[in-house]
């Protein structure tokens, strides 16, 4: 009976319910069984964790990237003028460490 559109036995099956006074013990069943499907806690993962886990840390042997290091704002004035005039698009001429120019990407693939 969970259709959007209910079919004309539903219909008439809680017609037959309301005469015999039975729909509200139906319905109070429908919201107990769904209490109880949503109470039920969820079966923890089978996978066993690494040997060390801490949860909430970085994984075993990779750390976070380091932070950008700073630039003069002659710098960065230099290479948002470079990147409007449109020199070097193919490559990027940023040094911060913290973007990957095209050469870096296709050294990974």
């Amino acid at each position: 009976m969970s259709d959007v559109n209910p079919g004309r036995d539903e219909v008439e099956d809680v017609a037959a319910m309301r005469r015999e006074g039975d729909l509200k013990r139906y319905l109070r069943d429908q919201l107990r069984a769904g209490r109880a499907r949503r109470n039920t806690p969820s079966a923890p993962s089978s996978a066993p964790l690494p040997p060390g886990h801490r949860p909430g840390t970085w994984p075993t042997g990779i750390s976070p990237p380091d932070p950008i290091r700073p630039e003069t704002p002659g710098a960065w004035a230099a290479a948002v003028t470079r990147y409007r005039s449109g020199d070097d698009l193919n490559d990027p001429p940023c040094e911060c460490g913290g973007c990957q120019t095209n050469n870096q990407q296709q050294e990974e693939k």
